[in-house]
């Protein structure tokens, strides 16, 4: 594993609102795009809000099909599913071949087939919406919540809660995660609410434009203080379920910055921004490079770590002062593929967090209470 200072200082804490959402205009890839409301076009029953499109001079003379995909990123994939429906791609109100030419100011419209997710069943619960519009649904996931039912938690997960949240709105829509969050991680988190908006922000998510930045608050102070972690990561081959830094494993870098540092506790709050998405990498990365999070069973220090007796068991002292690991998807940026605004959405931590920043801030000593304890032992 390689681990990288960067040039920049570590950059104090800022007071986080209660909800951030920033716009920001970026080069307009459909220029000619416009949402139905302006044109006086009511969804069919059926069907998805449609994608309204005005040909341009510049496209003046451009097949349908180079449209399609050159000017508003429809995948082939998704093309040929469009082809497939009765009113999925229509120009000027027809239904016709993608080998069409087009001409300036000619509609184009397309539209999906609504879809539900039937296996998932319905369940009233607390969602913290940051934001929601016809494309795009992003919450703020509660620590504890599972994305998505498996085997054994078919209810009480996020799927379930958005599921019943769109049924009692009379909303006609399949749950589309963008990307996932450990159970135990709260923060921001990106449903798609249609395949064209799914496939556009996975895109961005490949490309590396996507920008996802988490916070955590874990044992030690990373040396040095802001940098680039650098480790493949794959299985432990002795435990499947935990993941290790291999030379074998597949490529995964994290960039970090010291936010706050807790000297008493030997602790520190940091900011960290992924440049891939393995599992568990955030994790992985910090505990490798000596610095696991607080309150991680999985990942965590053991007696093979160079630490001292009273060190180690402070450590498993502070462990106790949360329930889970201590890290929060804190901001999720990308450009909206109906708007091609870049949005910025923000989350603050949660009220557990926010605790344990509370008592490593008010000077309570972990390192008081495991003398105490090794006495009584």
């Amino acid at each position: 594993m390689k681990i990288e200072p960067t040039t920049n200082s570590p950059t104090p804490k800022q007071p986080i609102p209660k909800r951030t959402i920033q716009h920001e205009q970026v080069e307009n890839r459909s220029q000619g795009r416009e949402f139905p409301q302006e044109k006086g076009i009511e969804p069919e029953l059926g069907y998805y809000d449609p994608i309204v499109y005005v040909v341009t001079e510049r496209e003046n003379g451009w097949t349908l099909k180079t449209l399609l995909h050159n000017r508003l990123g429809v995948s082939r994939k998704l093309t040929s599913r469009l082809k497939m429906t009765e009113r999925g791609i229509t120009l000027n109100g027809e239904r016709v071949y993608i080998s069409v030419h087009v001409r300036a100011g000619d509609l184009v419209e397309l539209r999906m087939e609504r879809e539900i997710s039937d296996d998932i069943l319905p369940e009233e619960m607390p969602l913290d919406i940051l934001y929601e519009d016809r494309d795009l649904l992003i919450v703020n996931k509660a620590a504890g919540v599972i994305v998505h039912p498996t085997q054994g938690h078919y209810t009480g997960t996020l799927a379930n809660g958005v599921v019943w949240h769109w049924r009692d709105r009379g909303e006609q829509v399949r749950f589309r995660p963008v990307h996932r969050l450990d159970r135990e991680t709260s923060g921001v988190l990106a449903i798609a609410k249609n395949p064209y908006v799914h496939q556009h922000i996975s895109e961005q998510m490949i490309a590396g434009t996507v920008d996802k930045t988490y916070r955590a608050i874990v044992h030690g102070c990373p040396q040095p203080e802001s940098g680039r972690i650098e480790g493949p990561i794959d299985r432990d081959p002795e435990n499947p379920h935990v993941r290790i830094v291999t030379p074998g494993g597949y490529a995964a870098a994290t960039r970090y910055r010291t936010l706050e540092r807790y000297d008493a506790q030997r602790a520190s709050l940091v900011e960290l921004e992924l440049e891939s998405g393995r599992t568990h990498q955030i994790r992985v990365h910090m505990t490798h490079a000596g610095c696991p999070l607080i309150g991680d069973t999985m990942y965590k220090y053991t007696s093979a770590d160079p630490l001292s007796e009273p060190q180690l068991l402070q450590a498993q002292l502070l462990d106790t002062w949360i329930d889970r690991q201590a890290l929060h998807a804190f901001r999720l940026s990308f450009v909206h593929p109906g708007t091609r605004e870049r949005m910025t959405f923000e989350a603050p931590f949660p009220p557990d967090l926010e605790e344990l920043e509370r008592r490593l801030n008010s000077g309570q000593s972990a390192e008081t209470d495991a003398q105490s304890l090794k006495k009584e032992m």
